[in-house]
């Protein structure tokens, strides 16, 4: 049978730097097909180019059979090839419908918009893929999920028979995900082809059918993902052995670290106590809506909670605002870097020295040769690839860009670690190296809270898993005496 869409020795180079030296694909009607690789491995140009960003400098690209080249994601959306992009760029004052069709809408014979025609349609197309979304519905009161269910519908409104999906789980929870997957299901059964992004490795044996890794820029491999296992595809992705892919160093002592009681912010958490101790990686888990960031915002005072007590170290602080938190010894790694957590316009150097600038500029004259000596520390210490620490930190890799979140607050020599899904969006090589960051604090006496939404990884890096439901807590669990399935089952 003929591929709907077949990629071969795709070539791309950047100021006489090859992003891509052989990229090749091949993807079938009805299926899924995986893109996997580390960042850097050259995923990103390839789509770039096969939506029409970027001009190849070389290979051939054919679509139903014939050579296709194209100019602009427009080009490529009429020849019915989407994407549905990590970085979600909605409307958010227009409602679903005028998302769909937006800059094509239906027009009356008087020139105007036909807002009935446009709403009917959108539910039609919203209905058939079994979106429960109304077409009317202003954007702005939709969750993440729903928000990508309207780019799958916005996509399928071209007619697109290629939908390629870039991390579209990177910023929901699992339940929301099995939506997104069930979704996916029901274009495969139609006949159009999915080419999903994602750097998380259990969704891809959930999702996908097939395989392609890239790495260095060229193609490594590709096949059934019947045929191969976790440890084979993740050798293939990093070109190594990886060996354990979570690593746990730490040992929990019996010594309060963190200790949190009866926290109360209206409408977001009731009744929030737990007790995180040194040495230990202490998990939350829960689905999206579930208080679980709400949590953290009140420990770093950028919530009130109207009642509760935070102790450290045994002995009760008030925090009000997040300089309060840091002087504490708090810091707070934020779920999303590129929004909260880095200026991305910036320097790697002042983005690590950025939490440290009252210390490093008395009088407010900043110590020039304390600030390079701290950021080349920290870029050792963690090992961030960077040209130079001079260099925008919009430039490197995701798991360096993370790396440099990392460093901003070790470099203030934190007390308390607060780590919001610290690997989302990372390759599994980048994932490896935060283990390792965050279970030697651990060791060395730290305490950690660590939310995240993957399952594997709360359960692999945790030692107690805090689960919480609807603003609360529905229990303390040890790691050895818990699964996927209690986890889910408590969180529902």
């Amino acid at each position: 049978m003929q591929p709907l869409l077949k990629v071969e020795g795709l070539k791309k180079s950047f100021g006489g730097v090859a992003a891509l030296r052989d990229g090749r694909f091949e993807l079938a009607g009805g299926s899924v097909h995986a893109l996997c690789g580390g960042n850097g491995a050259g995923k990103s140009t390839f789509l770039s180019i096969l939506m029409g960003i970027h001009k190849r400098d070389g290979g051939t690209i054919l679509h139903r059979g014939k050579p296709v080249e194209f100019n602009s994601p427009a080009e490529a959306l009429h020849s019915g090839i989407a994407i549905i992009e990590q970085e979600l760029s909605p409307v958010p004052h227009m409602t679903v419908a005028e998302n769909i069709y937006l800059g094509r809408e239906p027009s009356t014979r008087f020139g105007g918009i036909d807002f009935k025609t446009m709403n009917r349609n959108a539910q039609a197309l919203l209905d058939r893929l079994e979106f429960n979304i109304s077409a009317k519905e202003y954007m702005m009161n939709l969750s993440v999920a729903q928000m990508q269910l309207v780019e799958i519908a916005k996509a399928l409104s071209h007619e697109a028979d290629v939908i390629f999906m870039d991390e579209p789980t990177s910023a929901i929870g699992e339940k929301e995900a099995q939506h997104l997957f069930s979704a996916i299901e029901r274009l495969k059964a139609e006949g159009k082809g999915i080419v999903y992004v994602s750097h998380r490795l259990s969704e891809i044996f959930q999702i996908a059918d097939s395989y392609t890794v890239f790495r260095d820029g060229g193609f490594v491999g590709a096949g059934k993902l019947a045929d191969i296992d976790r440890p084979g595809l993740i050798r293939m992705i990093v070109g190594r052995e990886l060996g354990e892919e979570y690593i746990k160093t730490n040992t929990p002592t019996e010594t309060a670290g963190l200790e949190v009681s009866g926290l109360f912010a209206p409408g977001k958490i009731e009744d929030i106590s737990f007790t995180a101790r040194k040495g230990e990686i202490f998990g939350i888990y829960g689905l999206m809506g579930s208080g679980r960031t709400e949590i953290f915002n009140c420990l770093f005072g950028m919530d009130r909670p109207s009642s509760g007590e935070i102790r450290l170290d045994g002995q009760v602080v008030s925090i009000r605002q997040p300089s309060d938190a840091m002087a504490e010894g708090i810091a707070f790694v934020t779920e999303d870097r590129k929004v909260t957590g880095l200026n991305l316009t910036d320097s790697v150097r002042n983005n690590i020295c950025l939490a440290s600038l009252p210390e490093m500029s008395p009088a407010f004259v900043m110590r020039r040769s304390e600030e390079q000596a701290a950021s080349a520390d920290m870029i050792a210490r963690f090992a961030i690839k960077a040209a130079r620490d001079t260099m925008p930190v919009s430039g490197l890799s995701g798991g360096n860009q993370q790396k440099v979140v990392l460093g901003k607050w070790f470099l203030r020599q934190p007390r308390v670690l607060l780590l919001d899904e610290p690997t989302r969006g990372v390759d599994v090589g980048a994932k490896r190296e935060i283990y390792r960051i965050i279970c030697d604090f651990a060791a060395s006496g730290g305490t950690v809270v660590m939310i995240s939404s993957e399952i594997d990884e709360i359960l692999g890096m945790s030692d107690r898993i805090l689960v919480m439901r609807q603003g609360r807590s529905a229990g303390i669990h040890d790691r050895q005496e818990t699964d996927a399935q209690s986890l889910v089952h408590l969180s529902t």
